[in-house]
């Protein structure tokens, strides 16, 4: 039997750099609408959770499927977890599993949703997320650009805001040259039983440390599937980010 699949795509009205962002104009659609349709070249259901009735009534307007959930929610995951619960309802059936799609990058790539709802082929597979191969030193040293290291079996053994491991006697402008590090790409797929246990996680020292919820899962135990894209990413946090988008050609 194959194994449903939700996606959900996490839009808030609210955002201290960008307010509005999920109804921003590219190239004559909205964002959101964007990456809803990028997200069902992939996954045969596909929702939109939001707490803004603005967002509601956009996503309605463009054909798409939309569920109003808490302004309370803290992360997209939270914000998934209700998601799920009210979709099921809907749809009247049960999901396997549920992938979270940023809905700040508009021209999201299928593949990459693929590759990460194929991690579920595997029924040992709780969580799951990509990686992608760091290619200069910039990035490495971003701490707005996590990175991960991998086990030999493709599993996160930690996410730091800081380039690890630590190149012992290496000058730092050479590390991205010796040692094949990975930034994280913010996209997640959760197994159902798994989504709801670990939105009832406190958070925890090293979530509180290095401010990413990932590590929440890791320190409670739990293992999360890493598979490798080398796609571009267009992730949009500001409107100059935007203003650059669409300065590139891309639409």
């Amino acid at each position: 039997m194959t194994k449903k699949i939700l996606g959900i795509i996490p839009a808030r009205y609210a955002s201290t750099r960008f307010p509005g962002k999920p109804l921003a104009d590219i190239g004559g659609k909205i964002m959101v609408q964007r990456v809803y349709e990028q997200a069902s070249k992939e996954l045969d259901c596909v929702y939109v959770a939001t707490d803004d009735e603005r967002i509601e009534r956009a996503v309605i307007d463009f054909g798409g499927k939309v569920v109003m959930t808490s302004v309370d929610h803290q992360s997209g995951t939270d914000r998934c977890a209700e998601a799920l619960t009210k979709v099921k309802e809907i749809e009247q059936t049960d999901f396997y599993a549920v992938i979270n799609i940023q809905g700040d990058e508009p021209f999201i790539s299928p593949k990459q949703i693929a590759s990460v709802a194929g991690c579920f082929n595997d029924e040992n597979t709780e969580l799951a997320t990509l990686v992608k191969p760091v290619v200069s030193s910039e990035d490495l040293f971003n701490p707005n650009k996590p990175k991960v290291v991998l086990s030999n079996d493709k599993r996160a053994l930690y996410f730091s805001r800081s380039p690890i491991p630590y190149l012992r006697g290496k000058e730092e402008g050479q590390w991205a040259d010796l040692h094949q590090y990975f930034n994280h790409v913010g996209l997640y797929g959760y197994r159902a039983d798994v989504l709801f246990e670990i939105t009832q996680l406190a958070v925890g020292q090293l979530e509180g440390a290095e401010s990413l919820e990932q590590l929440r899962w890791l320190e409670n135990g739990y293992s999360i599937r890493v598979e490798e894209t080398t796609e571009e990413s267009h992730g949009i946090d500001t409107p100059e980010d935007l203003e650059n988008l669409l300065k590139s050609g891309l639409i």
